[in-house]
């Protein structure tokens, strides 16, 4: 019953009250019948009913019991005056003219200003050093633009409230791909009189500036890609691996057959399209908290229904984001809970006949349900109709594993500041483990964690093509590795990570990669359980010897 309703965990409960509560008497269940009706319902004003009052009632109980959870920016905006529901926009660099490089500002300006991350792709810019013919000036080139945009970014706060989220690509055959690549080495960037580079600074003080620190950056990678064989694969796709595999960047965007000029991403990079001002539109579904298959039929179908509503309410930030959501009206209907779905039934990370069967009743009943509701709506059907986003605090308010993500670590450690000058930490374990250790009757020895299939990229990669067989547009995930110069990750291992990411990228529409310590403000480090258990509700304090 909602009047009963308890979050998981008290990091379930601070997160809503932090985040998305209007007010310290505002509940979730209060919350999710005011997102209901704004969305689905009369509120506002609203003449005309987007879903029945039996449908509406039973979305409201599925988000209540945490088995559909709309996408943030729904949760935050439901009942406010403004209804900025979706996520994210996704940009094109459409003309390589000065008048483009304000135009994009302006539009990046305008969506960041919203609470919305942005995603460009800047392929028509022309390389630096060309001529400009018209004024005879040289030209800065495409990683010139992207500094202009991440320097909006670290300006802006998303909504007044939070960093700004930025991803940019470029082709992966254009003349200044190699800078691009090369932008985010921070380690190579030597501090002229410090003995430190950039990267030694970033780790120490997270908010250092460094060359397009607010922006994620990945190459385009076409058909011609696809004539390479797996034993000669460019120079320039091994240079890539390299830097994913060294710092986590540059990432992949692979667009191929129908889908090459596909290459707009939103910031966490997994809505698709190719057409400028496009915008995501996102919610999940939280398989964990499910245990038939016709429940989660029944979640989907409704789901899907809300996000087609989403459409004709969400307020977006200029007229050109209207029309082409009137164009494509995409929808993003996720999953997340898949990890715990797979350990509560004793599964392997990886892809299974249950899974198998539930994925295609995903991808099914999305696709019908989204097109009979436009056809009762006289609406456009979607472009697209499934993107797994990362789903990061809506996991933690379910108390889930995020996305197709494995867990993290059983346990860690999680240091942080206090004051601006001691250094803290604590022993803590992960929420979603801890629940399926007391309540499911898993052993922690059999929980595999993204530290353990660090060391089985394969597994990984191919478990993200097997779940991306289901999705129409993107699935974002981050396949951890262990820190570069140690026994799973180096020089030694750039061309079998390569041709491991060749074999699978027809399958794939992109791929992320995070080895362990790489940036600067990595709060948690992996501890064994039973060390966490000893400690846990300590709290201590870092030493650190005088001249470090």
């Amino acid at each position: 019953m909602a009047e009963n309703f308890r979050f998981p965990n008290d990091l379930s409960a601070n997160i809503f009250m932090q985040k998305y509560a209007i007010s310290q008497a505002d509940t979730w269940p209060e919350r999710c019948r005011v997102i209901g009706d704004d969305v689905c319902g009369t509120m506002s004003g609203r003449r005309q009913r987007s879903l029945s009052v039996s449908e509406e009632e039973q979305l409201v109980r599925y988000m209540t019991d945490l088995k559909f959870l709309p996408g943030g920016r729904y949760i935050y905006y439901a009942g406010r005056r403004s209804h900025f529901f979706n996520n994210c926009f996704l940009l094109r660099a459409e003309h390589d003219t000065r008048e483009e490089w304000a135009a994009l500002a302006q539009r990046s300006t305008s969506c960041l200003m919203v609470g919305g991350g942005i995603g460009v792709d800047y392929s028509i810019i022309r390389p630096s050093g060309r001529t400009i013919y018209r004024t005879g000036g040289i030209a800065s080139g495409p990683v010139a633009l992207m500094e202009m945009i991440n320097e909006i970014g670290r300006h802006v706060m998303q909504g007044g409230s939070r960093r700004s989220a930025i991803y940019a690509s470029l082709n992966w055959q254009h003349g200044d791909a190699w800078e691009l690549i090369n932008v985010k080495d921070w380690d190579s960037m030597e501090i002229n009189g410090t003995g430190l580079t950039v990267g030694d600074m970033k780790r120490k003080d997270f908010n250092y500036r460094a060359p397009l620190d607010m922006t994620n950056i990945s190459l385009n990678y076409d058909d011609e890609f696809l004539t390479y064989p797996e034993d000669d694969l460019p120079d320039i796709f091994l240079h890539n691996v390299r830097g994913a595999m060294a710092h986590g960047e540059p990432g992949f965007s692979f667009n191929f057959g129908a889908q090459e000029n596909e290459t707009l991403r939103n910031a966490c990079t997994e809505v698709t399209s190719e057409d400028d001002s496009d915008v995501c539109n996102l919610g999940s579904v939280n398989m964990g908290a499910i245990e038939t298959l016709e429940e989660f039929r029944t979640v989907v179908r409704l789901a899907a229904k809300f996000l087609i509503s989403g459409t004709l309410k969400a307020d977006l930030p200029y007229s050109k984001v209207y029309k082409v959501r009137e164009k494509n009206r995409r929808i993003g209907l996720g999953l997340m809970g898949v990890h715990e779905w797979l350990l509560k039934r004793g599964y392997r990370y990886e892809m299974n006949d249950e899974l198998r069967q539930w994925m295609e009743v995903y991808a099914e009943e999305s696709e019908r349900a989204a097109n009979e509701h436009c056809d009762r709506l006289y609406l456009n059907r979607p472009a697209g109709y499934r993107a797994i986003a990362p789903t990061g605090t809506i996991g933690i308010l379910a108390s889930t594993t995020t996305g197709i993500e494995p867990i993290y670590s059983v346990a860690y450690k999680r240091r942080y500041l206090v004051n601006g000058t001691q250094w803290k930490y604590e022993y803590v374990v992960d929420n979603v483990a801890q629940k399926l250790i007391q309540e499911s009757g898993v052993k922690p020895e059999d929980i595999e964690t993204a530290v353990d299939l660090a060391n089985d990229l394969e597994r990984r990669v191919a478990f993200q093509a097997d779940m991306q067989d289901y999705v129409d547009h993107a699935i974002s995930s981050t396949i951890n590795l262990p820190p570069w110069g140690s026994e799973g990750n180096n020089e030694d291992r750039i061309v079998d990570i390569a041709e491991t990411i060749a074999e699978y990228a027809p399958r794939l529409r992109g791929l992320t990669m995070y080895p362990d310590g790489a940036r600067g403000g990595q709060p948690i480090t992996s501890v064994p359980y039973e060390e966490a258990m000893e400690h846990k509700g300590q709290v201590f304090t870092e030493a650190h010897d005088v001249c470090e």
